[in-house]
């Protein structure tokens, strides 16, 4: 299959248009996919004639379901270039979309995981529908929430964002809306509809670009309904704010609700290492800056892909053998010492990330 089978770049009428093509594989991006994205950013920022960006997946169930963590896998056991390549790629293009000149417009019509996330949410527009389901499950597959995790987490209500960036627990819209992750609710028969609109208004109105977005989605605007997330959010603020992991699942035992219980489920069958590493990554990020949040990933990722890490393992429970037992290592909380969690946050022998 070609790059041109799998993302569609289209400038018309005021509007850039990008396409992720892949709905077999539920739209997950490819190397050549993210760096075709940093490639239409850069000709459009000085393009006049492009007023605003909208990025969507094809099909009917995904926005994106993340990266080929398969290929990425492969390319981090053989410490092959790859390995740093296609993270160096993403994590410089999460930062241009956060810092984008022009109107970034995610429209998130169904699943939105992982590098899905990091090519909308730093936009300046995030659309979400009913049928969105949104999540960072990364600690899953021994991992962390990259992808600018670092940002958006910590600025979530409360201790919301250690919750979803630890747990992997899923969102739907109206769960985004409530917890400010989404600027917009549409349903999702009325996205073509949208796009027409929106490509009208920016080719036929004067006006800032920004008024041209906010008029078009006021007349598809709908109800996002209630969001289940919120009863839960005292006893997650609670839990969350203690200092370590150990700590996170006892305050949840004490409480011994059924959401409790179920949330310390959810952190038993991650990686302990990288829910470790995790913790300190979010707590990190609420101090720094967009820029200083991707060096800090990149450093994550760059020891998380070594040929022993768990990431692999994850990957192979998850997705190649698919008996979803992943053996960790180490594989309990408290095997997980400070040193291996302060080796995540080692500068890589390569060097830091660069912009």
């Amino acid at each position: 299959m070609s790059l041109s089978d799998e993302i569609h770049v289209t400038a018309e009428n005021g509007l850039g248009r990008i396409v992720l093509d892949r709905p077999k594989a539920l739209n997950a991006a490819t190397f050549g996919m993210v760096r075709a994205v940093a490639d239409a950013l850069d000709s459009w920022e000085e393009d006049e004639t492009v007023r605003a960006v909208l990025i969507e997946g094809a099909g009917d169930k995904a926005f994106c379901a993340g990266g080929d963590v398969l290929a990425v896998s492969e390319a981090g056991k053989a410490q092959s270039e790859m390995a740093r390549t296609f993270f160096q790629t993403e994590y410089r293009l999460n930062r241009r979309i956060h810092m984008y000149p022009k109107p970034y417009i995610g429209l998130l019509d169904g699943i939105v995981m992982g590098g899905g996330v990091g090519l909308s949410i730093h936009g300046s527009h995030r659309i979400a529908t009913e049928r969105t389901m949104f999540a960072m499950p990364e600690t899953g597959i021994g991992l962390f929430p990259d992808v600018g995790g670092s940002w958006f987490l910590p600025r979530c209500p409360g201790r919301m964002g250690e919750y979803l960036g630890l747990t992997g627990a899923r969102l739907n819209g109206a769960e985004m809306a409530a917890l400010g992750l989404s600027d917009g609710f549409i349903r999702s028969e009325d996205a073509d509809a949208f796009r027409d609109a929106l490509t009208t208004a920016l080719s036929e109105s004067r006006t800032p670009a920004e008024d041209a977005i906010a008029g078009a989605l006021d007349g598809f605007k709908a109800d996002p309904g209630d969001a289940p997330i919120l009863a839960h959010q005292d006893l997650i603020d609670a839990a969350f704010a203690e200092d370590t992991v150990e700590g996170i699942v006892s305050a949840l035992e004490q409480d011994g609700s059924d959401f409790a219980l179920k949330t310390v489920s959810m952190l038993q069958q991650k990686s302990p290492a990288l829910v470790k590493a995790g913790l300190v990554q979010i707590r990190r990020g609420r101090d720094q800056d967009f820029s200083a949040n991707m060096v800090m990933e990149y450093r994550m990722v760059r020891h998380a892909l070594r040929p022993e890490g768990d990431f692999h393992e994850g990957v192979r429970a998850l997705l190649i053998d698919k008996d979803k037992s992943p053996r960790w290592n180490p594989g309990s909380l408290e095997e997980v010492s400070d040193e291996v969690v302060s080796a995540f946050f080692q500068k890589p022998p390569e060097g830091d990330l660069t912009f």
